[in-house]
């Protein structure tokens, strides 16, 4: 039995090694044990069903705005993905921008490019600007596989690794619950995985020198996570923050990255 557990131990260091992938700008080497045809599937399911049970704002500027600002975002990253031999991590992407008629302070990216903003951050990011910053730390996380490292780590826990199309066949809610707090939307499933500190500080990185690329100054992202912070003072923190934390800490951090990002930064 000791050496059948040694074997089973073994394979598995064997598996999440062979799983690992290197994320862009950063190179740092995570875990993806979800096959990205998968993810990607699962995605495109995942948003229409969130879609269908929201309601879009019917405000037009605003939703010309999200559109706008998501489309530059998501030149830049397939620029700088082009620029750096990657352009074939972004296969299949099929990218998408809604606003939803919500009040609440949240926004979100899953992988192949569909992106929700809640209404509830417009004012927070006051304009174009502050929106990038929101829209390019969200994709950011999808380009990085976030959301697929912290799907495996889940997956781990909650199934011992068993595969991802397995798990929906045997337990579809709780997968359906995973996936949506891994991508920030578990609220209304009353389950969230927090993106972890490294995570943040990546999308932080990832996020600026793309709205940089994308013509935003990188400089206004300072200002939008003080902003943030100000949203929970006295009160319950904006669901937004509930993964995505706001200290200062953070923001000296993103102050240290904009040497680097504005090296990208073209004026619109």
């Amino acid at each position: 039995m000791h050496k059948l557990k040694q074997m089973l131990l073994f394979f598995l260091i064997a598996l999440i090694l062979a799983a690992c992938t290197t994320v862009p700008i950063t190179g740092r080497q995570q875990l993806s044990l979800i096959p990205g045809d998968t993810m990607l599937s699962m995605s495109y399911q995942q948003y229409d069903a969130f879609l269908e049970e929201h309601e879009l704002s019917d405000n037009r500027a605003d939703k010309e705005m999200v559109k706008e600002v998501g489309r530059n975002i998501a030149a830049a990253v397939e620029t700088y993905f082009k620029q750096n031999g990657m352009a074939n991590r972004l296969n299949n992407y099929d990218w998408e921008f809604h606003l939803v008629k919500d009040d609440a302070v949240n926004a979100w990216c899953m992988p192949g490019g569909k992106v929700v903003v809640y209404t509830g951050i417009l004012p927070v990011a006051k304009g174009k600007a502050g929106l990038a910053v929101v829209m390019g730390h969200e994709i950011a996380h999808a380009v990085a596989d976030h959301g697929n490292e912290r799907m495996s780590q889940g997956m781990l826990v909650q199934f011992g690794g068993v595969a991802l199309s397995e798990a929906m066949k045997t337990k579809p809610a709780v997968t359906q619950q995973l996936w949506m707090a891994a991508y920030g939307a578990g609220a209304q499933v009353g389950m969230l995985l927090p993106y972890s500190r490294l995570h943040e500080k990546e999308a932080d990185r990832l996020g600026l020198v793309f709205m940089a690329m994308a013509g935003y100054d990188p400089r206004e992202a300072a200002d939008f996570w003080q902003r943030m912070a100000a949203e929970k003072d006295g009160k319950t923190p904006p669901e937004f923050l509930s993964t995505h934390p706001a200290d200062d800490k953070r923001i000296a951090n993103i102050r240290s990255m904009l040497p680097e990002a504005m090296r990208y930064y073209r004026r619109q």
